[in-house]
């Protein structure tokens, strides 16, 4: 079985380090030996800062890859209309088990990281800048680099400048969820899509980007973007950050120029000569086959082409000797725990896409591979994150990879082969808490009660998506896409709400005891009695 990784695994790079510059002469760049190695760094325009992100075609590292100097305008020109003062927010929280490599930047090159995020909130004039991290390591190494820059929370501060920490979760990585746990709200998507570039921290547009985009940035902006795009391909310049697991004699951290056969690069790593498959951009990303994989370089635009993903730089090769949709199925159903439990198409679509992976592996025939066609189809873009999209995105894309296994299973008797567990997740199948003390907080706990709706009296008015989008959203037809769903601790009281005020009375609550000890109850509320057993 593949052991969980490190926080920081072995590092390497190939050519000339631009990122990792440093990293063969101490174990962290405090301040002194980070202005050694890089050098000081001129202040720049709001204008000039956009255009150098322009000029290098800088996009986002965290996935989604959205192009850097949109969003930097964006924010300033929402700012000056608003004429309200923006807030720089810097994404470190990576809760994949097979990403590691913002992990690594934030702790050994924390200052090249606020050397970018500094550039745009002075360019922007932000009063406040925020590092979101969920690892204790990555809070230790942030904090104590912001108390070398003599960066605090302070109200006399011209910059404050904290680390917001939050529980090690698939979902906590959202954009949404990370600017809502800084406004003091659970760690979770909020159920409804707006841009942070708009209405971020504090209803204030904000510039938020994960924290490698930020190294990219500092390096740009000391080397110019002439001399960043000698290094790597003419249309994606500069070089980028892989974390290689799975199947690998060393998993590692590696720095790559763009351009570089993805080949070479798992050769590096110690992969097999010939890998059955490798599962690229991570755990949200695509698998490509073994031919592929000698067509594919490094690069988004490549990747793509071959149906791949460089998504968050995760690379995860598998051997001939593993069975494919048994590897995938470990991730599905990881991925099914990691619901946030807000949205019908994460709570209820993912397990099921995970059973039914599991149906066609224990000789569910054709009729299962359709059914998780099916489940996989109807997830995609109805959920109030990215999350089910992703989880969705993966599941399609191991039935289109591994062809000849899905015939052995769904026609035969399955392909014969162990499942070796060569793809990382966290100890036990879980995500470690991320909260001091390994204890969820209380509004982040498990959910103890559930919301169902009586078929027999809804009447499609809406109301309950309006009062908990945490759990209801309407379908096409007008109605709720959920019977019953969890109800987050933090959203009871939304929930009482929303029973009380359904027209039709179609909505009650009642406690999930299953597995879990009594504990303070919800009422169960009957129709006629929701204003008395409420109080108010």
């Amino acid at each position: 079985m593949n052991e969980a990784l490190p926080d920081v695994p072995e590092v390497r790079v190939v050519g000339l380090p631009q990122l990792t510059s440093g990293f063969d002469l101490v174990e962290r760049l405090d301040l002194p030996m980070h202005l050694k190695v890089h050098g000081p760094l001129e202040p720049m325009g709001g204008e000039q800062l956009a255009k150098l992100a322009e000029n290098i075609n800088l996009k986002g590292r965290g996935g989604a890859g959205f192009p850097f100097h949109k969003k930097l305008r964006s924010v300033a020109e929402s700012a000056i209309k608003r004429g309200v003062r923006p807030v720089v927010v810097v994404n470190g929280s990576e809760d994949e088990p097979a990403c590691r490599k913002d992990t690594v930047m934030i702790n050994r090159a924390p200052h090249l990281i606020l050397d970018g995020a500094l550039l745009c909130a002075e360019a922007l004039g932000a009063r406040t800048l925020v590092v979101g991290v969920t690892r204790e390591s990555t809070q230790r190494s942030m904090e104590a680099a912001l108390a070398e820059r003599g960066l605090s929370n302070s109200r006399r501060s011209a910059l404050r400048a904290f680390v917001q920490r939050n529980p090690v979760r698939m979902v906590t990585g959202a954009a949404a969820s990370l600017i809502r746990s800084i406004d003091g709200g659970p760690a979770i998507p909020p159920g409804r899509k707006v841009s942070a570039s708009q209405n971020g921290v504090g209803g204030a547009p904000t510039l938020l980007s994960n924290a490698e985009t930020f190294a990219q940035l500092a390096i740009a902006a000391r080397i110019g973007p002439e001399r960043y795009g000698n290094t790597g391909l003419y249309d994606e310049p500069g070089t980028v950050m892989l974390t290689v697991s799975g199947a690998v004699a060393r998993p590692m951290v590696i720095e790559v120029p763009t351009g570089v056969p993805l080949r070479y690069v798992l050769q590096l790593a110690g992969a097999p000569p010939v890998p059955q498959g490798v599962l690229t951009g991570g755990y949200h990303g695509k698998w490509i086959d073994a031919a592929t994989v000698n067509e594919a370089i490094v690069s988004r635009n490549s990747l793509d082409a071959v149906g791949g993903a460089l998504g968050a730089g995760a690379i995860l090769p598998i051997t001939q000797e593993t069975c494919p949709l048994g590897e995938s199925l470990r991730v599905a159903q990881w991925l099914a725990e990691e619901s946030a439990g807000q949205c019908g198409p994460c709570y209820l679509g993912l397990p099921a896409a995970a059973r039914g992976l599991e149906d066609i592996l224990n000789g569910g025939g054709p009729a299962a591979l359709e059914a998780l066609k099916q489940v996989a189809k109807n997830v995609k873009r109805r959920g109030a994150c990215s999350h089910p999209d992703g989880s969705a995105m993966f599941l399609e894309s191991t039935i289109k990879a591994f062809t000849d296994d899905l015939a052995a299973h769904v026609l035969g008797n399955g392909c014969g082969r162990p499942v070796e567990g060569v793809l990382p997740l966290f100890e036990g199948g879980r995500a470690p808490s991320g909260i001091p003390g390994g204890a969820e907080s209380e509004e982040n706990g498990p959910s103890r009660q559930k919301i169902y709706v009586d078929w027999t009296l809804c009447r499609g008015h809406g109301l309950c998506a309006d009062i908990l989008p945490e759990v209801f959203q309407l379908g096409a037809d007008g109605f709720p896409t959920v019977a019953q769903a969890k109800v987050p601790r933090y959203a009871e009281a939304k929930a009482l709400r929303a029973v009380r005020r359904c027209p039709a009375l179609a909505l009650r609550i009642e406690e999930d005891t299953r597995g879990q000890e009594s504990s303070r109850n919800l009422p169960v509320l009957s129709q006629g009695r929701g204003r008395r057993a409420l109080g108010r």
